[in-house]
């Protein structure tokens, strides 16, 4: 029986990548392109070039039509940039009792108190309550969220939630990821970066309250702290690399509260991270409007309009994902670091980006194990907690169908 897939952002690069990966499996039937604008749907239909694609013009705030619509499907992917718009589909899928991958809700059940980017909760309902209302409403009408399943979150949690499972006591789980223009493209843009996904959205990750575990307690801390500088050397590479923390995965807050400690960090070229501290020294990233010759804006929609297009992708630039990620602690009496190292770089053939590659190919492969009933946790489900055993085998092989290897390397460290 064929499955089908209905994609929320269809006519975006990482939407488009999901239905792409897709219509190339045997048992997908119709995979639907959800979008506002026809003509950019029809762009990434005609880019797609399958029989199995469909185009549905629908603003996703039109909850009757998204509702009548999803009966005609099986499973759905969220590819939004924001947390309004990804939220209100999931509320419109509990109640269609449809099974969704949203790969860019990262607070599993508990939305991002600081900047929430315009999230809409029911009668003024808290943030928390509400991401505990939607689990449960989820459970009981037997639906599946398998919410940030991309690459980070995604990926990251994966490994990292095996890793944690190989160990007889894990103390501390640190992810490093990120997306970078080619080294190449770096020094055509400011800050050693290119817009591989919104950048909105990447802001907002820059300058917010981050929870980690520290010493074994949850605690706040400032994103973009905590810079360390590593070299990366799997992959026949060797590369200067420096990250920073972001609120990436903290599912593993709820997930793995016996951690001493946990951290997410961001990768990116050597020289990033400063120039951000600048930015938010100067209060370039703040949300607070200010007065300029009578008209009121806030200094990050000003540096988004003046930077933005600084940013895009020039002819020929590339971008590469990269991710080194450990686990610590102890197995068979010894103390062991756990490695897992990806390094994936843009398709020139087929013009997929690395990020849309990681991100879109991960959250095809948790569709595909929704449709197939291969996940069966019902409610709001991370990663970490339903890809695992020999179901995580199947997704490593799935990635490395795809041109996407992630190594595992232990360590003995005592």
């Amino acid at each position: 029986m064929k499955m089908n897939f209905l994609i929320f952002g269809g006519s975006g690069k990482i939407g488009a990548a999901v239905a792409w990966d897709l219509v190339k499996v045997n048992d997908v039937g119709v995979v639907g392109l959800i979008g506002r604008r026809e003509d950019a749907l029809e762009r990434k239909k005609a880019w797609i070039d399958s029989p199995k694609i469909r185009t549905h013009i629908l603003d996703v705030a039109d909850k009757r039509a998204v509702k009548g619509l999803m009966q005609h499907y099986d499973v759905g992917v969220i590819a939004l940039p924001d947390r309004k718009t990804s939220y209100k589909v999931v509320e419109t899928a509990i109640e269609a009792g449809l099974n969704i991958v949203d790969m860019l809700e990262e607070y599993h059940r508990r939305p991002d108190p600081y900047e929430v980017e315009g999230l809409e909760t029911p009668g003024g309902m808290p943030v928390d309550d509400y991401g505990e209302w939607l689990h449960k409403r989820a459970m009981e009408r037997s639906v599946t969220i398998l919410d940030g399943m991309g690459f980070a979150p995604g990926i990251s949690n994966i490994t990292l939630g095996e890793g944690i499972r190989k160990l007889d006591r894990a103390e501390s789980a640190i992810a490093r990821v990120g997306g970078i223009p080619s080294k190449d493209a770096a020094g055509k843009h400011p800050l050693g970066y290119m817009i591989t996904w919104a950048f909105e959205h990447v802001l907002r990750e820059y300058v917010v309250k981050v929870k980690v575990i520290k010493n074994g307690e949850v605690v706040e801390v400032d994103a973009a702290s905590d810079l360390e500088r590593f070299r990366f050397t799997q992959f026949g590479q060797d590369e200067a690399l420096e990250c920073a923390i972001t609120p990436g995965m903290p599912s593993f807050i709820y997930t793995r509260p016996d951690l001493n400690e946990f951290t997410e960090k961001t990768i990116r070229w050597p020289g990033h991270w400063q120039g951000i501290q600048v930015l938010k020294e100067c209060g370039m990233l703040d949300l607070q409007p200010l007065e300029i010759s009578g008209a009121k804006i806030t200094p990050r929609e000003f540096l988004l309009a003046v930077i933005e297009p600084k940013l895009q992708p020039h002819a020929g630039d590339t971008d590469v994902c990269v991710m080194w990620n450990t686990v610590v602690g102890t197995k068979d009496e010894r103390k062991t670091r756990l490695n897992y190292y990806l390094w994936d770089e843009a398709n020139t053939q087929n013009g997929i980006s690395a990020m849309a590659r990681v991100t879109g190919f991960s959250a095809a492969i948790g569709a595909l194990f929704l449709g197939r009933g291969a996940i069966t946790h019902k409610g709001i489900v991370p990663p970490e907690d339903s890809i695992k055993g020999e179901l995580y085998e199947a997704f490593m092989d799935e990635l490395e169908k795809r041109g996407i290897k992630v190594v595992d390397v232990p360590e003995i460290i005592d």
